[in-house]
């Protein structure tokens, strides 16, 4: 992409983000079902609007790599979710600031995965054995995905940094509504709890991004694409969080189903890494080229797969609860 098309792009992205504030600033009450399924629409649309740009403007394959990528880094981010459902409930955050929280802590993940995507396009460009070290790390974290079995709803255990931040600033103990900043009547100016939590949320999302950011590398290896993906994922998360926070319990198979999605974009990543290295047989059997409209199908497909299947298990079980019950 030229020059011009990423300035556009960024002062595209970068005003979304500030139309966003200016909705949160002005919303007086917790966010509803109603508010939630309305945006998770508008970013979903937004996505679909940005791809047919691609698809119509732009040459070759990159509306169908954007599509690959965005559905993966979505179905990704939410797993991101049950991370924050427990880093809420671990402290107790007002209803009304969750909002305010999720977006300061998205937006402080996005501006650091941009720094991880530019140093990952980076080193893909000057080295392409990088590929081997992307793939066997998504093949690593697939089977570590595929042994964890269901989602696991352990506590949230605050790491060295959040327990430095509790010694190092001033903090209060109670939460002052949705203020970051508030002043006792007796006493200097501290900050509310609200602090620790983004902090957590922010890094919780970046270290998902160690899995999220190699996988989309293994369907694209062009920055810009990655780089959208990311944020129209990332921008429509925080409304997703209150549209299916309360169903995400029956999506029971969604660690099935991302570990087989890491696996084959793993294989993915080795098999373009050895044609990159000029391997392009290994005695009789030839190594195949796995295309963007394969892997947007197999992804597609997948997600169908684990939705369905998590449905009926979840189903049935209720269905014994409630025969055992009567």
């Amino acid at each position: 992409m030229s020059p011009t098309v990423w300035i556009l792009t960024i002062v595209g992205l970068l005003a979304i983000v500030a139309f966003d504030l200016i909705v949160i600033a002005r919303r007086k009450h917790a966010v509803t079902i109603k508010d939630a399924t309305r945006w998770v629409l508008f970013y979903i649309g937004l996505a679909g609007l940005f791809a047919v740009g691609l698809f119509v403007f732009s040459p070759g394959a990159s509306g169908g790599e954007f599509v690959a990528g965005y559905i993966t880094e979505y179905s990704l981010s939410v797993d991101n979710l049950f991370v924050f459902v427990i880093i809420m409930a671990r402290f107790a955050v007002p209803s009304l600031a969750q909002d305010k929280v999720l977006y300061i802590g998205i937006v402080v993940s996005m501006l650091l995965r941009a720094i991880f995507i530019l140093a990952g396009a980076a080193a893909i460009s000057a080295a392409s054995w990088v590929f081997y070290i992307f793939g066997a790390f998504l093949v690593y974290t697939a089977v570590r995905l595929a042994l964890e079995g269901e989602n696991d709803d352990t506590d949230f255990q605050e790491n060295v940094v959040i327990r430095g931040m509790r010694r190092i600033l001033p903090l209060q103990h109670d939460y002052d509504g949705a203020k970051l900043l508030t002043k006792p009547e007796t006493g200097r100016r501290m900050l509310t709890p609200l602090v620790i939590v983004i902090a957590a949320i922010g890094m919780a999302n970046v270290i998902f991004a160690l899995d999220s950011i190699p996988a989309i590398f293994g369907l694209t290896q062009d920055a810009y694409i990655v780089l959208t993906a990311n944020a129209f994922a990332l921008m429509g998360l925080r409304q997703l969080y209150f549209l299916i926070g309360g169903l995400l319990e029956r999506v029971i198979y969604l660690n099935v189903g991302l570990s087989v999605i890491l696996a084959f974009i793993g294989v993915k990543l080795i098999i373009e890494a050895l044609h990159g290295s000029h391997i392009d047989d290994i005695g009789a059997i030839h190594l195949p080229e796995i295309g963007i409209a394969t892997s947007l199908g197999f992804i597609a497909g997948t997600l169908l797969i684990t939705t369905v299947a998590s449905l009926i298990k979840t189903g049935r079980d209720r269905r014994r609860v409630e025969v055992k019950a009567d």
